[in-house]
């Protein structure tokens, strides 16, 4: 039996709600065999990070390259690379094993404000990953770091996704789920005139731990599927506006999504 193989390169989050144990729960609920390379381990719950530590470089690529050599990769995204060293090592190890299929989530500071990535490691991201990605997901924040101003309306998000498309990626997906207003609106850009909109009901909930980790390793599920990214995005809002309705009140903080919304009639039979 095949089945398609998504590989996630992140960190570890021990209380569950994001990072690969966010990613990994993804795949798998939307039929995709998993893999992880993990990039840093992180101390942090529901009410956030603490500290973090990074692996070496080598072990990072040595992750990658185990599982590519051995299972494969459909696809593969990337979360929370912390360093320059980091960063350079995933490169490598997506050009040696023609990981052509990627999903860049420009993972820089947590919920909270702890930074996930240095500050002298945005431009290494940018030069070394940016060119090799199908996809990069920025949230409003994030983008508006790559790109050096402020993003408050549709029209400024249509201007940075056209500033990061020049960057290297094949296409930028700009979540503006930090804008104001009832719906969360996404904006897709692969280039000339043309945008696409998804758009989503905005759901009132403290419970949204990885929300963004979610969102692009469901992305990264559709994509191994054979999906072409622009179905891939619209199914997996459907699939992150349902674990967010469903969300879980565990924690003290802000609480996971549930991954596993879309399986609770398949549950209930055992």
């Amino acid at each position: 039996m095949s089945v398609p193989r998504a590989l996630t390169i992140a960190g570890s989050d021990p209380s569950g709600g994001a990072g690969v144990q966010a990613d990994l729960k993804t795949f798998t609920a939307l039929g995709v065999y998993g893999m992880s390379a993990i990039t840093s381990l992180t101390v942090q719950n529901t009410e956030g990070v603490l500290y973090t530590k990074d692996l070496p470089g080598e072990l990072v690529y040595d992750q990658i390259r185990v599982v590519a050599e051995d299972i494969g990769v459909d696809s593969a995204k990337t979360g929370m690379l912390s360093s320059s060293e980091i960063v350079i090592s995933v490169a490598k190890a997506v050009k040696d094993f023609g990981i052509d299929r990627l999903v860049v989530d420009t993972v820089l500071k947590s919920k909270g404000g702890y930074p996930l990535l240095k500050e002298d490691s945005v431009q290494a991201l940018i030069r070394e990953l940016f060119p090799l990605a199908l996809l990069v997901t920025p949230n409003i924040p994030e983008a508006e770091l790559l790109c050096g101003e402020k993003v408050e309306k549709l029209r400024d998000i249509e201007l940075c996704a056209k500033k990061l498309l020049d960057m290297g990626p094949r296409a930028v997906l700009i979540k503006g789920g930090h804008m104001r207003g009832s719906k969360a609106i996404d904006v897709l850009y692969t280039g000339g005139d043309e945008f696409h909109y998804f758009v989503g009901d905005r759901v009132k909930t403290k419970n949204t731990h990885g929300t963004g980790c979610t969102f692009s390793a469901a992305i990264t599920a559709f994509i191994a599927r054979g999906y072409e990214f622009y179905e891939a995005i619209k199914k997996a809002k459907d699939y992150i506006q349902g674990a967010i309705e469903k969300s879980l009140d565990l924690g003290k903080g802000n609480g996971p999504l549930n991954h596993m919304w879309n399986l609770e009639r398949c549950t209930e039979d055992f």
